[in-house]
């Protein structure tokens, strides 16, 4: 409770994770995640907790550099004579003629290496990363959580090593991790009998394509669910097949930042809602 009190007054929001385990103890840890000391107490005092920290609301971009395991010994050839994360980290440094400063660090229960940072405040929304920059170097932010010093995992302790305010996230390094622009969604191929019942289904797709396209961050997954929801009513009905719903909005979701796989998680659960509530046009041939 101390640790998770201590962490919150950072501004850190916090969680909690199984004992012993760095598996969540909660589901929606992210939106569940808090600085509120009132709810870090009535939580901690059930049972013997560790401390999540969810980056993305607390503002952090958590450089996790690894050590080799089950059967990663190898460095690829880009990084040969690296022993682990860290030595990749210092030869990216290098290369873009920079150095590695001074952050909060936490040393992890496998003997790697947590480097906090502040999120840039400008600049896209920076998500989690494995190995896009290099070999045992991931990142944490957005969508992402770390294990917090005072915790177990396996009976192994994370610890602090450096106790200082987390630096803002070096440019270079920032830039490495910028998302590609997706590019714009195409033109949606569900074609849909040109009549009224037809011009009502491509009404709702329209609509719903629009709503997704305007949600802000932070409320995307959940517009997305509504949307397949909304749309999945009609495919009950027999007015689209859940194919078709996909297909309308899996581009719209690519395209303001969700990824593939809450992506396809997100459609499914929507489909299922809207099929308890089928919405029948009885004379709109299916679309093809």
């Amino acid at each position: 409770m101390a640790v998770a009190l201590a962490a919150a007054e950072r501004g850190w929001h916090v969680f909690p994770l199984r004992p012993d385990d760095k598996r969540p103890a909660v589901r929606d840890w992210e939106n569940r995640a808090t600085t509120d000391p009132a709810r870090i107490r009535r939580c901690w005092s059930t049972g013997p907790y560790g401390i999540g920290v969810a980056c993305g609301p607390s503002g952090l971009v958590v450089v996790d550099l690894d050590t080799p395991k089950n059967g990663t010994g190898t460095p690829p050839a880009e990084w040969a004579g690296a022993r682990h994360g860290l030595d990749v980290l210092t030869t990216l440094a290098d290369r873009h003629s920079q150095h590695i400063g001074a952050t909060y660090t936490v040393a992890t229960g496998r003997g790697g290496t947590h480097l906090y940072h502040r999120h840039p405040a400008s600049g896209p929304a920076l998500r989690n990363t494995a190995g896009t920059v290099g070999w045992l170097v991931d990142t944490r932010a957005h969508g992402g959580y770390v294990v917090a010093a005072g915790s177990t995992a396996n009976g192994r302790p994370y610890t602090v090593t450096l106790d200082t305010d987390p630096a803002l996230l070096p440019g270079w390094l920032a830039g490495l991790l910028a998302p590609k622009p997706l590019p714009a969604p195409g033109p949606v191929a569900v074609v849909v009998p040109v009549d009224r019942h037809g011009r009502y289904v491509a009404a709702a797709i329209r609509r719903q394509v629009a709503h997704l396209a305007a949600a802000g961050e932070g409320s995307r997954n959940h517009v997305l669910f509504t949307s397949a929801v909304a749309l999945g009513q009609l495919a009950a009905g027999g007015a689209l097949t859940d194919a078709d719903v996909t297909a309308v909005l899996e581009p719209v979701a690519l395209s303001v930042g969700l990824r593939h796989g809450e992506i396809s998680r997100t459609i499914s659960s929507g489909l299922r809602v809207g099929a308890r509530n089928p919405r029948s046009l009885p004379t709109v041939g299916r679309a093809a």
